[in-house]
């Protein structure tokens, strides 16, 4: 599970997360939505460990981040909105490397790159150099190299911008089972419709401060009483001051 208590980043004089607090149970589905600027990479940065916190607590299962950093970490899979990549290692080599910067069994590590080889569809690719892949092919492995350790935590930002639809079906399946199996999953998006479609749980930050927080199925009755505009759901959601959380 992840646990932010009263979590405030500040850069200068600028406020970017303000006195956040969430829980994210363990096989729940959470989706941090918000405009531009509002906070969500701040936090998720936070969240991993990138960024200390100004003040607050931030507990990976029960492990606080800021004191036990390393043991934290080897919990989470982090998948960045730009994934990180050695151009000039192939794919293959690219999982090894990762795979050994989480101390993983050689034997362990070469069954568990078989498999998600074969579930991330990598075959044809996988022994090209990484700089000749396409954006969704990129994400495909950023994300299988996320998942060698079957991390207990899953923190995404922006999973499926620029991605071919098979591609996003691909991630979204993949995510959609890691929740089922017990895995957390922290998904920054500003997708309405991607949040509806995977999580359970939702807020919408702005100005670094929660102001909606709900299940899907309030969303799904906001959805309704738009005629399903759900471009139109986010702008209320995020200029009307009247929504509180639910």
């Amino acid at each position: 599970m992840i646990e932010l208590e009263n979590v405030t980043k500040k850069f200068g004089d600028f406020v970017a997360v303000d006195n956040l607090s969430l829980k994210i149970n363990a096989g729940e589905f959470f989706g941090f939505l918000g405009p531009n600027g509002a906070g969500k990479t701040t936090t998720i940065k936070m969240i991993t460990g990138l960024y200390s916190p100004t003040s607050g607590k931030i507990k990976i299962c029960g492990i606080d981040i800021q004191q036990n950093p390393i043991e934290a970490k080897m919990l989470i899979g982090y998948i960045p909105d730009e994934p990180f990549l050695y151009d000039k290692l192939t794919g293959l080599e690219y999982l090894y490397f990762s795979g050994g910067l989480y101390k993983l069994d050689k034997n362990f590590l070469k069954k568990r790159i078989d498999e998600l080889i074969e579930i991330f569809e990598l075959n044809e690719w996988i022994n090209k150099l990484t700089e000749e892949y396409s954006r969704g092919m990129r994400q495909r492995i950023a994300i299988a190299s996320a998942l060698l350790h079957n991390p207990r935590v899953i923190v995404i930002d922006e999973p499926i911008v620029g991605l071919d639809p098979k591609s996003a079906m691909i991630v979204k399946n993949i995510l959609r089972e890691n929740a089922n199996q017990g895995t957390t999953i922290f998904m920054s998006t500003h997708l309405l419709s991607i949040a509806e479609e995977l999580c359970d749980r939702i807020s919408i930050i702005k100005n670094g401060k929660i102001i909606f927080e709900s299940d899907t199925n309030i969303l799904k009755d906001l959805k309704e009483r738009h005629d399903g505009r759900l471009e139109e759901i986010f702008i209320e959601l995020t200029e009307d001051s009247s929504f509180k959380k639910y």
